[in-house]
């Protein structure tokens, strides 16, 4: 049925209303300054998940149907602390975040790394509601102790929104330790190379390409920070996180297609359901977009704070690529789905190379309006990248491209022959 993905976009929709809730309470309490602290703390955490992820990420999804419980997580682990170890000295001498937070951020990316192994089971044995589950009381969790401290403290502060992220950091990893109990330990071994080595060939192509990738999302932080301060970065990443939310329904049918797309072989009905789901994801991100155009400027400052302001024309900036990347996420589960992340990771690194030739010049000289141009030149080009891929590789004509009616059939259909039951499915996940 449709209700993976129905479940998936409600779960995106909470975590990123909590997501809003927490920047909204940050941006009252905190001011711009605290905002710009943040992101460079969620920003040093994500860098070291995606090393991690080399081996406990992504292709634990792929290689959950191919490899035993236990052969996947044991180097799945043992890698997560190597990268906390490594990070550790490498944040040391490179000051990615402020030094009086470096310690902080290496145990909440080991935290984060650890649950994230615990996610991609549970996506690769299509245990989908169990993780939306999970990952809606991580957000709900996050944002309820963050706004309690800051509400009862007199002096807020940045560090209290690191001891949130420790709350809800430690109870994701709880429950998804609990969850990983009702997989089933895997008989069958269709891959005949190791599991550790498998992860690291599947694992290694996908997080070059999310690792180009969140440097083309994310670069610019670091360029806005050195030219135009923390206060400005601040500013600048509300205006990204409120168009990134047009990305809700786009990442919800993304997360769901790489699961499915995973599990079956058949190159005519992964072509068929990938349209489906780009044209949907356009659709979506494009009202979403169109929705946030509409609210006014005095209402951006009510809910964020009085030094939030701009919001409106940067969004407008950002709307091109945001509704570029909005494909983009189908067919990049398309080419992870299908073992072919070369060119995920070629679309990624042309829009790497778009955001630094452009920012370099843009952002100096027209601040965060430049900044906003430039992520959508470089969203654009690598969403232009993957869609040609696409095409050609399936043979696909551009007529197909046109939304219709025989798409929500489509999607209906190929569901109910994947989920002919969720609660029936998650029945026969368990040992």
């Amino acid at each position: 049925m449709i209700r993976p993905v129905i479940g998936t976009i409600a779960t995106r929709t909470v975590v990123m209303a909590m997501t809003l809730l927490t920047i909204m309470v940050a941006g009252h309490k905190l001011g711009a300054e605290g905002l710009g602290t943040i992101s460079l703390i969620v920003l040093g955490i994500t860098f070291i998940l995606l090393l991690n992820n080399v081996v406990g990420g992504g292709g634990l999804v792929y290689l959950a149907s191919r490899h035993s419980k236990k052969n996947l997580l044991v180097p799945s682990y043992l890698w997560a602390g190597v990268t906390a170890l490594v990070a550790l000295a490498v944040y040391h001498v490179v000051p990615v975040v402020p030094a009086s937070y470096t310690i902080h951020v290496v145990v909440l990316a080991l935290f984060q790394s650890l649950y994230t192994i615990h996610y991609g089971s549970l996506l690769g044995a299509q245990r989908i509601r169990v993780y939306n589950l999970i990952v809606s009381a991580q957000a709900i969790t996050l944002f309820a102790v963050f706004a309690a401290l800051v509400a009862i403290v007199r002096e807020p502060s940045v560090m209290h929104y690191v001891i949130a992220s420790y709350v809800s950091f430690a109870a994701a990893l709880i429950l998804s330790s609990l969850a990983m109990k009702g997989i089933p330990p895997g008989q069958q071994m269709t891959d005949e190379r190791p599991a550790w080595r498998a992860l690291f060939g599947h694992g290694g192509l996908i997080q070059l390409a999310n690792f180009l990738q969140l440097l083309n999302y994310r670069i610019a932080y670091y360029l806005i920070e050195w030219f135009r301060g923390t206060s400005a970065l601040g500013l600048y990443s509300v205006a990204n996180q409120l168009a990134e939310s047009a990305w809700l329904a786009p990442k919800s049918l993304g997360t769901v297609l790489y699961s499915w797309i995973s599990n079956t072989d058949d190159p005519d009905r992964q072509r068929d359901l990938t349209l489906t789901v780009a044209k949907a994801s356009v659709a979506f991100s494009v009202l979403l977009v169109g929705l946030l155009l509409i609210v006014p400027e005095p209402l951006f400052r009510f809910f964020f704070g009085e030094e939030i302001g701009g919001l409106p024309a940067l969004v407008l900036l950002l709307a091109p690529g945001i509704i570029a990347m909005a494909a983009s996420q189908a067919f990049s589960h398309y080419f992870s789905g299908t073992g072919r992340n070369k060119h995920n990771v070629i679309g990624s690194g042309i829009g790497l190379v778009l955001t630094l030739l452009a920012g370099y010049w843009l952002i100096p000289e027209h601040g965060l309006q430049g900044a906003a141009v430039t992520a959508s030149m470089a969203y654009g080009g690598n969403a232009v990248y993957q869609l040609i891929t696409f095409l050609r590789s399936t043979d696909t004509r551009a007529s197909m491209l046109l939304f219709s009616a025989s798409d929500l059939q489509r999607i209906a259909r190929l569901w109910k022959s994947l989920y002919p039951g969720s609660d029936r499915n998650e029945e026969r996940s368990k040992p």
